[in-house]
Protein backbone atom coordinates (compact mmCIF):
# COMPACT_ATOMS: atom_id res chain seq x y z
CA UNK A 1 0.00 0.00 0.00
CA UNK A 2 1.02 3.62 -0.41
CA UNK A 3 1.77 5.37 2.89
CA UNK A 4 1.01 9.12 2.66
CA UNK A 5 3.97 11.43 3.28
CA UNK A 6 4.23 15.11 4.13
CA UNK A 7 6.63 17.78 5.37
CA UNK A 8 4.41 20.31 7.14
CA UNK A 9 1.92 18.31 9.19
CA UNK A 10 -0.40 15.33 9.35
CA UNK A 11 -3.55 14.28 11.18
CA UNK A 12 -4.95 10.74 11.28
CA UNK A 13 -8.46 9.92 12.51
CA UNK A 14 -11.00 7.13 11.85
CA UNK A 15 -13.35 9.54 10.04
CA UNK A 16 -12.10 11.63 7.14
CA UNK A 17 -14.06 14.75 8.18
CA UNK A 18 -12.38 14.73 11.59
CA UNK A 19 -8.91 14.32 10.08
CA UNK A 20 -9.58 17.12 7.59
CA UNK A 21 -10.81 19.38 10.40
CA UNK A 22 -7.48 18.92 12.17
CA UNK A 23 -5.52 19.46 8.98
CA UNK A 24 -7.28 22.77 8.34
CA UNK A 25 -6.13 23.94 11.77
CA UNK A 26 -2.54 23.01 10.92
CA UNK A 27 -2.79 24.89 7.63
CA UNK A 28 -3.96 27.99 9.50
CA UNK A 29 -0.92 27.95 11.75
CA UNK A 30 -2.28 25.87 14.60
CA UNK A 31 -0.08 23.41 16.42
CA UNK A 32 -0.55 19.67 16.87
CA UNK A 33 -2.63 20.02 20.03
CA UNK A 34 -4.95 22.60 18.49
CA UNK A 35 -5.38 20.29 15.48
CA UNK A 36 -6.09 17.36 17.78
CA UNK A 37 -8.76 19.29 19.69
CA UNK A 38 -10.48 20.22 16.42
CA UNK A 39 -10.29 16.54 15.44
CA UNK A 40 -11.64 15.41 18.82
CA UNK A 41 -14.60 17.77 18.66
CA UNK A 42 -15.43 16.81 15.08
CA UNK A 43 -15.16 13.05 15.68
CA UNK A 44 -17.58 13.47 18.60
CA UNK A 45 -20.10 14.74 16.04
CA UNK A 46 -19.50 12.63 12.92
CA UNK A 47 -18.96 9.27 14.70
CA UNK A 48 -21.81 9.63 17.22
CA UNK A 49 -22.15 5.88 17.83
CA UNK A 50 -18.54 5.74 19.07
CA UNK A 51 -17.94 9.17 20.52
CA UNK A 52 -19.48 12.13 22.27
CA UNK A 53 -18.81 15.06 24.56
CA UNK A 54 -20.30 12.69 27.14
CA UNK A 55 -17.24 10.38 27.10
CA UNK A 56 -13.67 10.34 28.42
CA UNK A 57 -10.26 10.76 26.80
CA UNK A 58 -6.53 10.30 27.40
CA UNK A 59 -3.59 12.11 25.79
CA UNK A 60 0.15 11.77 25.23
CA UNK A 61 1.72 15.05 24.15
CA UNK A 62 5.36 15.56 23.19
CA UNK A 63 7.40 18.55 22.02
CA UNK A 64 10.32 16.30 21.17
CA UNK A 65 11.13 14.56 24.43
CA UNK A 66 9.32 12.24 26.81
CA UNK A 67 5.60 12.95 26.61
CA UNK A 68 3.22 14.57 29.07
CA UNK A 69 0.13 12.48 29.81
CA UNK A 70 -3.40 13.77 30.40
CA UNK A 71 -5.90 11.57 32.24
CA UNK A 72 -9.38 12.93 31.52
CA UNK A 73 -11.32 10.09 33.12
CA UNK A 74 -14.50 10.92 34.98
CA UNK A 75 -15.17 9.41 38.40
CA UNK A 76 -18.29 7.71 39.73
CA UNK A 77 -20.95 9.96 41.18
CA UNK A 78 -20.90 10.70 44.91
CA UNK A 79 -24.30 9.00 45.09
CA UNK A 80 -23.20 5.90 43.18
CA UNK A 81 -22.80 2.95 45.55
CA UNK A 82 -23.73 -0.71 45.70
CA UNK A 83 -26.57 0.22 48.05
CA UNK A 84 -27.87 2.75 45.51
CA UNK A 85 -28.21 0.01 42.87
CA UNK A 86 -29.48 -2.73 45.17
CA UNK A 87 -32.16 -0.40 46.48
CA UNK A 88 -33.38 -0.18 42.90
CA UNK A 89 -33.43 -3.95 42.42
CA UNK A 90 -30.06 -4.43 40.68
CA UNK A 91 -27.27 -6.84 41.59
CA UNK A 92 -25.13 -5.43 38.73
CA UNK A 93 -24.91 -2.03 37.07
CA UNK A 94 -27.30 -1.91 34.11
CA UNK A 95 -25.32 -1.46 30.88
CA UNK A 96 -27.84 0.92 29.31
CA UNK A 97 -30.13 3.67 30.44
CA UNK A 98 -29.98 6.31 33.20
CA UNK A 99 -28.40 4.02 35.80
CA UNK A 100 -25.55 3.29 33.36
CA UNK A 101 -24.79 7.02 33.24
CA UNK A 102 -22.95 7.07 36.57
CA UNK A 103 -19.53 8.58 35.79
CA UNK A 104 -18.61 12.16 34.94
CA UNK A 105 -17.73 12.80 31.29
CA UNK A 106 -14.09 13.88 31.23
CA UNK A 107 -13.52 14.45 27.51
CA UNK A 108 -14.07 18.21 27.47
CA UNK A 109 -11.73 18.62 30.46
CA UNK A 110 -9.12 16.74 28.44
CA UNK A 111 -9.48 19.27 25.63
CA UNK A 112 -9.09 22.05 28.19
CA UNK A 113 -5.93 20.56 29.73
CA UNK A 114 -4.41 19.93 26.29
CA UNK A 115 -5.10 23.49 25.15
CA UNK A 116 -3.32 24.85 28.23
CA UNK A 117 -0.20 23.07 26.96
CA UNK A 118 -0.88 24.33 23.42
CA UNK A 119 -0.75 27.90 24.71
CA UNK A 120 2.64 27.20 26.29
CA UNK A 121 3.73 26.22 22.77
CA UNK A 122 2.51 29.56 21.45
CA UNK A 123 -0.89 28.37 20.29
CA UNK A 124 -3.02 31.29 19.17
CA UNK A 125 -6.18 29.94 17.50
CA UNK A 126 -9.37 30.80 19.41
CA UNK A 127 -11.64 28.06 20.71
CA UNK A 128 -14.35 29.27 18.34
CA UNK A 129 -12.12 28.32 15.44
CA UNK A 130 -11.17 24.93 16.86
CA UNK A 131 -14.82 23.94 17.32
CA UNK A 132 -16.03 25.45 14.03
CA UNK A 133 -16.05 22.24 11.99
CA UNK A 134 -17.80 20.29 14.76
CA UNK A 135 -20.46 23.00 15.04
CA UNK A 136 -20.97 23.05 11.27
CA UNK A 137 -21.37 19.27 10.97
CA UNK A 138 -23.65 19.03 14.01
CA UNK A 139 -25.95 21.78 12.76
CA UNK A 140 -25.72 21.31 9.00
CA UNK A 141 -25.33 17.56 8.99
CA UNK A 142 -23.01 14.95 7.53
CA UNK A 143 -23.39 11.68 5.67
CA UNK A 144 -24.14 8.66 7.85
CA UNK A 145 -21.40 6.03 7.61
CA UNK A 146 -22.07 2.33 7.16
CA UNK A 147 -20.72 1.69 10.65
CA UNK A 148 -23.17 4.17 12.21
CA UNK A 149 -26.08 2.72 10.22
CA UNK A 150 -25.14 -0.86 11.08
CA UNK A 151 -24.64 -0.17 14.77
CA UNK A 152 -27.89 1.77 15.05
CA UNK A 153 -29.72 -1.15 13.50
CA UNK A 154 -28.01 -3.87 15.53
CA UNK A 155 -28.50 -2.09 18.89
CA UNK A 156 -32.01 -0.84 18.24
CA UNK A 157 -33.81 -3.32 20.50
CA UNK A 158 -31.75 -2.49 23.59
CA UNK A 159 -31.64 1.29 23.03
CA UNK A 160 -34.97 2.30 21.49
CA UNK A 161 -36.59 3.07 24.86
CA UNK A 162 -33.58 4.66 26.58
CA UNK A 163 -34.34 8.32 27.39
CA UNK A 164 -33.46 10.61 24.50
CA UNK A 165 -32.09 7.91 22.23
CA UNK A 166 -34.84 7.52 19.63
CA UNK A 167 -35.41 11.20 18.81
CA UNK A 168 -31.65 11.74 18.55
CA UNK A 169 -30.58 8.70 16.53
CA UNK A 170 -33.62 7.40 14.64
CA UNK A 171 -35.28 8.78 11.53
CA UNK A 172 -39.06 8.59 12.06
CA UNK A 173 -38.50 5.60 14.31
CA UNK A 174 -36.09 3.75 12.02
CA UNK A 175 -32.29 3.63 11.87
CA UNK A 176 -30.78 6.10 9.38
CA UNK A 177 -29.48 4.66 6.15
CA UNK A 178 -25.84 4.95 5.12
CA UNK A 179 -25.35 8.10 3.07
CA UNK A 180 -28.34 9.94 4.51
CA UNK A 181 -27.90 13.34 6.15
CA UNK A 182 -27.67 13.28 9.95
CA UNK A 183 -28.02 16.43 12.05
CA UNK A 184 -27.69 17.14 15.78
CA UNK A 185 -29.05 20.67 16.29
CA UNK A 186 -28.99 20.62 20.10
CA UNK A 187 -25.39 19.43 20.09
CA UNK A 188 -24.51 22.23 17.66
CA UNK A 189 -25.96 24.75 20.14
CA UNK A 190 -23.96 23.18 22.97
CA UNK A 191 -20.71 23.34 21.02
CA UNK A 192 -21.41 26.95 20.08
CA UNK A 193 -21.98 27.81 23.77
CA UNK A 194 -18.69 26.17 24.67
CA UNK A 195 -16.95 28.17 21.94
CA UNK A 196 -18.38 31.39 23.36
CA UNK A 197 -18.22 30.67 27.10
CA UNK A 198 -15.16 28.44 27.36
CA UNK A 199 -14.79 24.72 27.97
CA UNK A 200 -15.13 25.14 31.73
CA UNK A 201 -18.82 25.88 31.11
CA UNK A 202 -19.33 22.16 30.54
CA UNK A 203 -18.68 21.53 34.22
CA UNK A 204 -19.21 24.77 36.13
CA UNK A 205 -21.39 26.94 33.92
CA UNK A 206 -24.76 27.02 32.20
CA UNK A 207 -24.12 23.87 30.22
CA UNK A 208 -23.09 22.02 33.38
CA UNK A 209 -26.33 23.13 35.05
CA UNK A 210 -28.38 21.88 32.08
CA UNK A 211 -26.53 18.55 32.07
CA UNK A 212 -27.09 18.05 35.79
CA UNK A 213 -30.78 18.94 35.49
CA UNK A 214 -31.38 16.45 32.68
CA UNK A 215 -29.46 13.69 34.48
CA UNK A 216 -31.49 14.27 37.65
CA UNK A 217 -34.75 14.17 35.71
CA UNK A 218 -34.06 10.71 34.28
CA UNK A 219 -32.77 9.25 37.55
CA UNK A 220 -29.01 9.13 37.01
CA UNK A 221 -26.96 9.24 40.23
CA UNK A 222 -24.78 12.04 38.79
CA UNK A 223 -25.31 15.47 40.34
CA UNK A 224 -24.13 19.02 39.73
CA UNK A 225 -21.39 18.77 42.35
CA UNK A 226 -19.91 15.74 40.58
CA UNK A 227 -19.44 17.95 37.53
CA UNK A 228 -18.16 21.05 39.33
CA UNK A 229 -15.47 19.13 41.22
CA UNK A 230 -14.11 17.28 38.19
CA UNK A 231 -10.65 18.12 36.82
CA UNK A 232 -8.45 16.40 34.24
CA UNK A 233 -5.12 15.21 35.65
CA UNK A 234 -1.57 15.58 34.37
CA UNK A 235 0.05 12.22 35.13
CA UNK A 236 3.39 10.50 34.62
CA UNK A 237 3.19 8.10 31.66
CA UNK A 238 4.33 4.51 31.93
CA UNK A 239 7.18 3.44 29.66
CA UNK A 240 9.04 0.32 28.61
CA UNK A 241 12.54 0.22 27.19
CA UNK A 242 12.86 -2.03 24.14
CA UNK A 243 15.76 -2.84 21.86
CA UNK A 244 14.17 -0.55 19.25
CA UNK A 245 13.41 2.40 21.54
CA UNK A 246 11.15 3.53 24.36
CA UNK A 247 7.37 3.20 24.20
CA UNK A 248 5.03 5.28 26.36
CA UNK A 249 1.44 4.73 27.41
CA UNK A 250 -1.05 5.81 30.06
CA UNK A 251 -0.96 4.44 33.61
CA UNK A 252 -3.97 2.95 35.41
CA UNK A 253 -6.91 3.16 35.39
CA UNK A 254 -6.20 2.40 31.71
CA UNK A 255 -4.86 -0.88 30.34
CA UNK A 256 -1.77 0.91 29.01
CA UNK A 257 0.29 -1.35 31.26
CA UNK A 258 -0.87 -4.39 29.29
CA UNK A 259 0.09 -2.77 25.98
CA UNK A 260 3.61 -2.07 27.20
CA UNK A 261 4.00 -5.50 28.80
CA UNK A 262 3.13 -7.27 25.52
CA UNK A 263 5.89 -5.39 23.72
CA UNK A 264 8.36 -5.88 26.55
CA UNK A 265 7.76 -9.63 26.65
CA UNK A 266 7.78 -10.07 22.87
CA UNK A 267 11.07 -8.16 22.69
CA UNK A 268 12.64 -11.00 24.65
CA UNK A 269 11.46 -13.86 22.41
CA UNK A 270 13.96 -13.31 19.59
CA UNK A 271 11.38 -13.54 16.80
CA UNK A 272 12.64 -11.99 13.57
CA UNK A 273 9.88 -12.33 10.96
CA UNK A 274 6.41 -10.83 10.63
CA UNK A 275 3.08 -12.59 10.23
CA UNK A 276 4.27 -16.17 10.53
CA UNK A 277 3.28 -18.61 13.26
CA UNK A 278 5.97 -17.40 15.67
CA UNK A 279 4.95 -13.73 15.35
CA UNK A 280 1.25 -14.36 15.93
CA UNK A 281 1.59 -17.09 18.58
CA UNK A 282 4.30 -15.13 20.39
CA UNK A 283 2.19 -12.00 20.62
CA UNK A 284 -0.90 -13.97 21.65
CA UNK A 285 0.97 -15.70 24.46
CA UNK A 286 2.52 -12.40 25.60
CA UNK A 287 -1.00 -10.96 25.60
CA UNK A 288 -2.19 -13.70 27.96
CA UNK A 289 0.58 -12.92 30.43
CA UNK A 290 -0.10 -9.18 30.23
CA UNK A 291 -3.84 -9.65 30.68
CA UNK A 292 -3.28 -11.73 33.80
CA UNK A 293 -1.49 -8.79 35.36
CA UNK A 294 -4.11 -6.36 34.08
CA UNK A 295 -7.01 -8.38 35.44
CA UNK A 296 -5.39 -8.90 38.83
CA UNK A 297 -4.07 -5.41 39.51
CA UNK A 298 -5.26 -2.58 37.23
CA UNK A 299 -7.87 -0.30 38.77
CA UNK A 300 -8.17 3.29 40.00
CA UNK A 301 -4.60 4.20 41.06
CA UNK A 302 -5.89 5.22 44.49
CA UNK A 303 -6.83 1.56 45.04
CA UNK A 304 -3.87 -0.15 43.33
CA UNK A 305 -2.11 -2.81 45.41
CA UNK A 306 1.04 -2.81 43.29
CA UNK A 307 3.21 -0.29 41.46
CA UNK A 308 2.39 -0.67 37.75
CA UNK A 309 5.92 0.35 36.78
CA UNK A 310 7.24 -2.74 38.62
CA UNK A 311 5.73 -4.97 35.92
CA UNK A 312 7.79 -3.14 33.27
CA UNK A 313 11.17 -3.53 34.95
CA UNK A 314 13.68 -5.66 33.00
CA UNK A 315 13.95 -8.29 35.75
CA UNK A 316 10.18 -8.88 35.85
CA UNK A 317 9.88 -9.00 32.06
CA UNK A 318 12.85 -11.39 31.85
CA UNK A 319 11.34 -13.87 34.27
CA UNK A 320 7.86 -13.64 32.75
CA UNK A 321 9.10 -14.08 29.16
CA UNK A 322 10.54 -17.45 30.17
CA UNK A 323 6.97 -18.63 30.84
CA UNK A 324 5.95 -18.03 27.19
CA UNK A 325 5.82 -21.46 25.54
CA UNK A 326 6.28 -21.31 21.76
CA UNK A 327 5.11 -24.92 21.46
CA UNK A 328 1.92 -24.77 23.49
CA UNK A 329 -0.97 -22.35 23.99
CA UNK A 330 -1.52 -21.35 27.60
CA UNK A 331 -5.07 -21.28 28.99
CA UNK A 332 -6.95 -18.02 28.60
CA UNK A 333 -9.16 -17.16 31.53
CA UNK A 334 -9.34 -13.39 31.48
CA UNK A 335 -12.63 -11.59 31.79
CA UNK A 336 -13.59 -10.24 28.35
CA UNK A 337 -13.58 -6.49 27.92
CA UNK A 338 -15.36 -4.58 25.19
CA UNK A 339 -15.11 -0.97 24.13
CA UNK A 340 -16.10 1.51 21.46
CA UNK A 341 -13.45 4.12 20.87
CA UNK A 342 -11.61 6.40 18.45
CA UNK A 343 -7.87 7.04 18.34
CA UNK A 344 -6.50 10.11 16.58
CA UNK A 345 -3.06 11.63 16.24
CA UNK A 346 -1.34 14.74 14.94
CA UNK A 347 2.20 15.90 14.20
CA UNK A 348 2.92 19.48 13.19
CA UNK A 349 5.71 21.11 11.18
CA UNK A 350 7.74 21.75 14.34
CA UNK A 351 7.70 18.05 15.14
CA UNK A 352 5.34 18.33 18.10
CA UNK A 353 3.12 15.29 18.44
CA UNK A 354 -0.16 14.14 19.96
CA UNK A 355 -1.54 10.66 20.50
CA UNK A 356 -5.08 10.75 21.88
CA UNK A 357 -8.02 8.43 22.39
CA UNK A 358 -11.64 9.25 23.19
CA UNK A 359 -14.53 6.94 24.02
CA UNK A 360 -18.14 6.32 25.05
CA UNK A 361 -17.22 2.74 26.07
CA UNK A 362 -19.95 0.61 24.41
CA UNK A 363 -21.49 1.70 21.12
CA UNK A 364 -23.74 4.68 21.98
CA UNK A 365 -22.55 4.48 25.59
CA UNK A 366 -25.45 4.40 28.04
CA UNK A 367 -27.74 5.31 25.15
CA UNK A 368 -28.94 8.34 27.12
CA UNK A 369 -29.11 11.54 25.07
CA UNK A 370 -29.69 14.62 27.20
CA UNK A 371 -32.46 16.76 25.67
CA UNK A 372 -31.19 20.21 26.64
CA UNK A 373 -27.68 19.69 25.23
CA UNK A 374 -27.88 16.79 22.74
CA UNK A 375 -25.03 15.02 24.55
CA UNK A 376 -24.86 11.22 24.53
CA UNK A 377 -23.58 9.99 27.90
CA UNK A 378 -21.04 7.21 28.35
CA UNK A 379 -21.55 3.94 30.24
CA UNK A 380 -17.94 3.54 31.38
CA UNK A 381 -19.18 2.88 34.92
CA UNK A 382 -20.51 -0.53 33.88
CA UNK A 383 -16.94 -1.77 34.35
CA UNK A 384 -17.48 -1.40 38.11
CA UNK A 385 -18.60 -4.37 40.17
CA UNK A 386 -21.15 -4.34 43.00
CA UNK A 387 -19.35 -7.25 44.68
CA UNK A 388 -17.61 -6.22 47.88
CA UNK A 389 -13.84 -6.67 47.71
CA UNK A 390 -13.67 -7.06 43.93
CA UNK A 391 -10.83 -5.40 42.03
CA UNK A 392 -13.05 -2.70 40.51
CA UNK A 393 -15.64 -2.44 43.25
CA UNK A 394 -17.96 0.53 42.85
CA UNK A 395 -17.35 3.28 45.37
CA UNK A 396 -18.44 6.94 45.24
CA UNK A 397 -15.80 9.06 43.51
CA UNK A 398 -13.83 6.05 42.27
CA UNK A 399 -12.54 6.09 38.71
CA UNK A 400 -13.47 3.18 36.42
CA UNK A 401 -11.15 0.78 34.62
CA UNK A 402 -10.49 1.96 31.06
CA UNK A 403 -9.63 -0.09 28.00
CA UNK A 404 -8.58 3.00 26.08
CA UNK A 405 -4.95 4.12 25.98
CA UNK A 406 -2.90 5.99 23.35
CA UNK A 407 0.70 5.06 22.53
CA UNK A 408 3.79 7.06 21.62
CA UNK A 409 7.25 5.72 20.81
CA UNK A 410 10.66 7.41 20.67
CA UNK A 411 12.82 5.13 18.53
CA UNK A 412 16.57 4.65 18.65
CA UNK A 413 16.92 5.70 15.00
CA UNK A 414 15.50 9.15 15.76
CA UNK A 415 11.94 8.54 14.60
CA UNK A 416 8.92 9.31 16.75
CA UNK A 417 5.66 7.42 16.34
CA UNK A 418 2.14 8.08 17.62
CA UNK A 419 -0.32 5.24 17.21
CA UNK A 420 -3.44 3.59 18.61
CA UNK A 421 -6.73 1.90 17.88
CA UNK A 422 -10.23 1.17 19.17
CA UNK A 423 -11.39 -2.25 20.24
CA UNK A 424 -11.58 -3.26 23.94
CA UNK A 425 -9.31 -6.26 24.53
CA UNK A 426 -8.04 -5.80 20.98
CA UNK A 427 -6.39 -2.43 21.63
CA UNK A 428 -3.12 -3.70 23.18
CA UNK A 429 -2.93 -6.50 20.61
CA UNK A 430 -3.38 -4.25 17.60
CA UNK A 431 -0.89 -1.75 18.99
CA UNK A 432 1.61 -4.61 19.31
CA UNK A 433 0.89 -5.91 15.80
CA UNK A 434 1.37 -2.48 14.20
CA UNK A 435 4.50 -1.67 16.21
CA UNK A 436 6.24 -4.99 15.62
CA UNK A 437 5.41 -5.08 11.92
CA UNK A 438 6.57 -1.56 11.18
CA UNK A 439 9.36 -0.93 13.69
CA UNK A 440 10.84 -4.40 14.20
CA UNK A 441 10.15 -5.99 10.81
CA UNK A 442 10.28 -2.87 8.59
CA UNK A 443 6.88 -3.29 6.95
CA UNK A 444 5.46 -0.25 5.20
CA UNK A 445 3.25 1.54 7.76
CA UNK A 446 0.07 1.35 5.71
CA UNK A 447 0.70 -2.35 5.10
CA UNK A 448 1.36 -2.92 8.79
CA UNK A 449 -2.04 -1.42 9.65
CA UNK A 450 -3.98 -3.11 6.85
CA UNK A 451 -2.36 -6.53 7.27
CA UNK A 452 -4.42 -9.40 8.74
CA UNK A 453 -5.04 -9.06 12.47
CA UNK A 454 -6.18 -11.22 15.34
CA UNK A 455 -8.03 -10.64 18.57
CA UNK A 456 -7.88 -12.66 21.77
CA UNK A 457 -10.86 -11.82 23.94
CA UNK A 458 -13.77 -9.56 23.19
CA UNK A 459 -14.27 -6.26 21.43
CA UNK A 460 -17.20 -3.98 20.70
CA UNK A 461 -20.41 -5.70 19.61
CA UNK A 462 -19.29 -9.27 20.39
CA UNK A 463 -19.63 -11.75 23.24
CA UNK A 464 -17.04 -14.45 22.43
CA UNK A 465 -13.59 -14.73 23.99
CA UNK A 466 -11.61 -17.04 21.71
CA UNK A 467 -8.81 -16.12 19.29
CA UNK A 468 -10.37 -14.67 16.17
CA UNK A 469 -8.13 -14.20 13.19
CA UNK A 470 -8.73 -12.68 9.77
CA UNK A 471 -8.66 -15.30 7.04
CA UNK A 472 -5.99 -13.45 5.04
CA UNK A 473 -3.35 -14.50 7.57
CA UNK A 474 -2.80 -17.76 5.67
CA UNK A 475 -3.98 -21.33 6.13
CA UNK A 476 -0.52 -22.56 7.17
CA UNK A 477 -0.35 -20.08 10.06
CA UNK A 478 -3.88 -20.92 11.19
CA UNK A 479 -3.11 -24.64 11.06
CA UNK A 480 0.07 -24.17 13.10
CA UNK A 481 -1.77 -22.14 15.71
CA UNK A 482 -4.38 -24.86 16.06
CA UNK A 483 -1.69 -27.51 16.45
CA UNK A 484 -0.33 -25.80 19.56
CA UNK A 485 -3.81 -25.51 21.07
CA UNK A 486 -5.02 -22.04 20.15
CA UNK A 487 -8.83 -21.83 20.07
CA UNK A 488 -9.18 -20.33 16.59
CA UNK A 489 -12.20 -18.78 14.93
CA UNK A 490 -11.51 -17.64 11.37
CA UNK A 491 -13.39 -14.44 10.55
CA UNK A 492 -13.84 -12.27 7.45
CA UNK A 493 -10.71 -11.18 5.53
CA UNK A 494 -10.94 -7.60 6.82
CA UNK A 495 -13.46 -7.01 9.60
CA UNK A 496 -14.33 -4.00 11.73
CA UNK A 497 -14.21 -6.09 14.92
CA UNK A 498 -10.42 -5.75 14.68
CA UNK A 499 -10.76 -2.02 15.33
CA UNK A 500 -9.75 1.14 13.49
CA UNK A 501 -6.01 1.63 13.90
CA UNK A 502 -3.86 4.57 12.84
CA UNK A 503 -0.34 5.90 13.16
CA UNK A 504 1.93 8.82 12.25
CA UNK A 505 5.73 8.73 12.20
CA UNK A 506 8.14 11.69 12.21
CA UNK A 507 11.58 11.02 10.75
CA UNK A 508 14.73 12.85 11.92
CA UNK A 509 14.74 14.80 8.64
CA UNK A 510 11.23 16.11 9.54
CA UNK A 511 9.47 14.08 6.87
CA UNK A 512 6.16 12.82 8.23
CA UNK A 513 4.32 9.70 7.13
CA UNK A 514 1.16 8.05 8.42
CA UNK A 515 -1.79 5.82 7.65
CA UNK A 516 -5.39 5.15 8.66
CA UNK A 517 -7.07 1.77 8.88
CA UNK A 518 -9.00 0.65 5.77
CA UNK A 519 -11.40 -1.07 8.19
CA UNK A 520 -12.70 2.38 9.19
CA UNK A 521 -13.71 5.62 7.51
CA UNK A 522 -10.55 7.57 8.18
CA UNK A 523 -7.62 9.08 6.33
CA UNK A 524 -4.14 10.38 6.91
CA UNK A 525 -4.69 14.04 6.08
CA UNK A 526 -1.44 15.84 5.28
CA UNK A 527 0.19 18.79 3.55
Amino acid sequence: MNTPQATRGMVVAPHQLAAQAGLRVLREGGNAIEAAVATAATIAVVYPHMNSLGGDNFWLISDGGAPVAIDACGAAAAAASADFYRARGHDAIPPRGPLAALTVAGAVSGWQAALAIAKEWGGRLPLERLLADAIEYAGGGFAVTHTQANNTNSKLAELRNVPGYSPAFLDRGAPPTAGSRFTQPRLAETLARLANNGLVDFYRGEIGAAIASDLATIGSPLAREDLTTHRAKLVEPLSVRLRSGTVYNLPPPTQGLASLMILGLFDRLGIDKADGFEHVHGLVECTKEAFRVRDNYVTDPAYMKADPAAFLKPAYLDQTAVVVDMGHAAPFGTLPVKGDTVWFGAIDAAGRSVSAIQSLYWEFGSGVVLPATGITWQNRGVSFSLTEGSLNELKPGRRPFHTIQPALAILNDGRRMVYGTMGGDGQPQTQAAVYTRHVLFQQDLADAIAAPRWLLGRTWGTSVSNLRIESRIGEDVIAALRRVGQDIEVVAPMTEIMGHAGAIVLRPDRLIYGAADPRGDGVAAAY
